[in-house]
């Protein structure tokens, strides 16, 4: 392959601003509602995924969740949150990182506050993955683009 045929590997700043954003809601958690750019798409990536996300006031980033086999970063770029991570609520700004590896305490992002809060956000893009949504009980089951949502009980909770 020649490397006309190949995405470019720098996104400047105004290419980044000029990138449309993708919404997602969340399915088990209307509230969780992100706007996002999918960095990692853009440049080629396809093990990892970077995603420039935009959470507004009043809005969570997802429904609170462990992944059982992917790993998963967060940095604060702009405004504050509130990181419900395992049993403890923090606030985070600019400069702090979360970093989630597969099967560690469960997690989410809410925005109480005025300002949108942005982050940087990364992950695996494994083939195969679980995901425990432990407050809605409920488990993911995903294989590549197909998804399986069942009841999640205190044994499998616990593997």
């Amino acid at each position: 392959m020649t490397s006309a045929h190949l995405p470019q590997p720098l996104l400047q700043a105004s290419a980044i601003a000029a990138l449309p954003e993708a919404v997602f809601v969340h399915p088990l958690n209307p509230k969780a509602i992100r706007h996002g750019k999918s960095l990692g798409d853009e440049t080629g990536l396809h093990h990892i995924g970077i995603h420039l996300v935009r959470v507004e006031p009043g809005h969570d980033s997802t429904q609170y969740h462990v992944h059982q086999a992917e790993e998963e970063f967060i940095y604060i770029l702009a405004g504050r949150g509130l990181a419900d991570i395992g049993d403890q609520v923090v606030e985070v700004s600019p400069g702090d990182f979360m970093g989630f590896a597969a099967g560690s305490l469960a997690h989410s992002l809410s925005n109480p506050f005025e300002e949108d809060l942005v982050y940087l956000m990364g992950g695996m893009r494994l083939d195969f993955d679980i995901c425990d949504y432990p407050r809605v009980n409920t488990r993911l089951y995903r294989r590549g683009l197909l998804q399986n949502y069942t009841a999640l009980d205190i044994e499998q909770a616990s593997t």
